[in-house]
């Protein structure tokens, strides 16, 4: 007989664990005792290769989140051997039925965690809210035959009505990436709808250019002066902290009325130099 092809990875992988066999209850208990006295490494890898299987089926609730399934299965086997080390053959049941919370408790952490990057269901009764709030929504609205309220779910579950709305919110909110495509064709990206509320840069190019030629301009006017006209329009009128007229005449070895004149004309010769100057005018800095 002639076996179709595998293909898919987790296919792959269903056929390489599906050569492992199952384990009799004795047989398991045996090879339990065997690692809990003796840490025979072999007895635990027994242990978890004959309960693959069992994760790959618990993983399978979990794909309605939008998660790869090899990844589920990764962490359901992590928490299956976890299990195994905590496994205690003499209280009386199998191993799956203890190592269950387990797979289930580290395949619900990964989902959590890929469901974005705020963090949610950081305590343990958000991590059951995030599970149960859909499953309680699902139930009502079978029962009632309309959209249930959040009041009513929050009852369902004994949860304030807030808790309810929070998580609903984060639920419906997942984190989409900027580079993931709107449509089939792949041709359209979020990124490529966001609005720059910035200056383009070609308006930012100009900025600088006009920039650069009005200190050029005003350099090219401040050669023009003498050494104290220079000094005052340096010190005064381009100053973030401006010196005083009466700390100019000190300089300078002139009264405060002299510095205002020199002041005065200096101010003349740069508006030959440069038309636009207003009244009182605060000067671009070289």
């Amino acid at each position: 007989m002639n076996l179709p092809a595998v293909t898919d990875s987790v296919d792959i992988y269903m056929a390489e664990i599906n050569r492992f066999p199952l384990l009799k209850a004795e047989e398991e208990f045996e090879l339990a005792v065997r690692f809990v006295k003796h840490n025979d490494m072999q007895a635990a890898e027994k242990l978890v290769t004959s309960n693959l299987r069992f994760v790959v089926k618990i993983a399978h609730e979990y794909k309605k989140y939008s998660v790869k399934l090899i990844d589920l299965i990764q962490e359901g086997n992590i928490g299956l051997m976890h299990a195994v080390k905590k496994f205690d053959p003499y209280k009386g049941y199998r191993l799956i039925s203890y190592a269950v919370w387990w797979i289930r408790a580290y395949m619900q952490n990964f989902v959590i965690k890929s469901w974005s990057i705020v963090k949610i269901g950081t305590t343990q009764a958000q991590r059951k809210l995030f599970f149960k709030l859909n499953q309680a929504k699902k139930k009502l609205q079978t029962l009632s035959e309309k959209k249930p309220e959040f009041k009513e779910i929050a009852e369902m579950l004994n949860v304030k009505e807030t808790e309810i709305d929070e998580m609903d919110l984060r639920l419906n909110n997942r984190d989409v990436s900027l580079n993931a495509t709107m449509d089939d064709e792949g041709e359209s990206a979020y990124i490529d709808h966001l609005v720059y509320k910035g200056k383009s840069q070609e308006d930012a190019l100009i900025k600088k250019e006009e920039m650069a030629l009005v200190k050029r301009t005003i350099a090219g006017a401040l050669e023009k002066l003498n050494e104290r006209e220079d000094y005052i329009i340096r010190h005064r009128i381009m100053a973030d902290d401006p010196e005083t007229l009466q700390k100019i005449g000190d300089r300078f070895h002139v009264t405060r009325e002299r510095a205002r004149q020199i002041e005065k004309d200096a101010l003349r010769k740069l508006r030959v130099a440069l038309p636009y100057l207003t009244d009182e005018p605060r000067l671009i800095a070289n």
